[in-house]
């Protein structure tokens, strides 16, 4: 019996060892499979956004669609970098980009001066203005006619300081909501009169909400054009080579293709080389 439980010892013990070594094996197989993943060789960039911007960027179930995806995959390949994009929210993207955590934000961003001290700008990508939603049968013509209404707009955006600019800035008159979707509910519920955001973003609604019975004002008077600019963390390199890779799929189509795919009409590529 001694002898038996000897070779049965012996035998239990080579099998620890073996299933000891298989196990090291996968340990190693899998960190070697994850580092490969998380970009390594310095090619995988984090892009940060907020997907509650239909067209430009909205989830369709667990997926961020819109514009700026097609557009910042686009880039991203012709600059040679894969993209790994997630949604954060409006005002953690500038937090993310700031503190370095992120590489770029995307997220129908206006350039402007003040926040040029900040942060890096691509060249632009995308024309655009704030315009006014307000129901089909509303008096208001102008930017003007806002005054003495009450205004819904998404805080932090350009859409808000272009109503400040109007009727006074931290007016009483003025809503501000975490995004443009919560704004547009609170016309919708009368708790606004107005809401005023970038054109294309109001001008969907519209388009996609029929029954809502919606309409869109347009006044070149009290609201500027804007730009949209790709955000970098101050000084970074990846600028350089976003511009060129911008200006190539400007060159080669790609860019009048995805624009027209979501728009349904040829972009105006020479006013944002113009801007260059």
């Amino acid at each position: 019996m001694k002898k038996v439980s000897f070779l049965m010892f012996v035998m239990i013990a080579s099998l620890l060892l073996v299933m000891t070594g298989c196990g090291k094996d996968k340990e190693v197989s899998t960190t070697s499979k994850e580092s490969k993943e998380e970009g390594s060789d310095g090619k995988t960039l984090r892009i940060v956004t907020d997907a509650n911007y239909a067209p430009f960027e909205f989830l369709e179930g667990d997926k961020i669609v819109g514009f700026d995806v097609d557009f910042i995959n686009a880039v991203a390949k012709e600059a040679g970098y894969d993209v790994k994009l997630e949604s954060v929210g409006w005002d953690p993207i500038f937090v993310e980009i700031e503190s370095k955590r992120a590489d770029v934000a995307i997220s129908a961003i206006t350039v402007n001066d003040e926040r040029r001290q900040t942060y890096d700008f691509s060249v632009p990508y995308f024309l655009s203005t704030n315009k006014i939603l307000v129901p089909e049968k509303s008096d208001i013509k102008s930017g003007n006619e806002l005054k003495g209404k009450v205004i819904a707009v998404q805080t932090g955006t350009t859409g808000q300081e272009a109503v400040e600019k109007l009727i006074g800035k931290n007016h009483k008159d003025i809503k501000k909501f975490e995004n443009n979707n919560l704004a547009i509910q609170e016309l919708l519920q009368g708790g606004a009169a107005a809401v005023v955001a970038d054109n294309t973003v109001v001008e969907e609604y519209v388009k996609n909400n029929p029954d809502q019975k919606l309409k869109v004002v347009e006044d070149s008077k009290s609201f500027n054009e804007e730009f949209y600019g790709l955000m970098f963390p101050k000084g970074s390199k990846l600028k350089a080579e976003f511009d060129k890779a911008v200006n190539a799929i400007y060159e080669n189509g790609k860019y009048a293709e995805i624009y027209k795919e979501w728009f349904g009409t040829d972009p105006d590529i020479e006013t944002l080389k113009a801007q260059q």
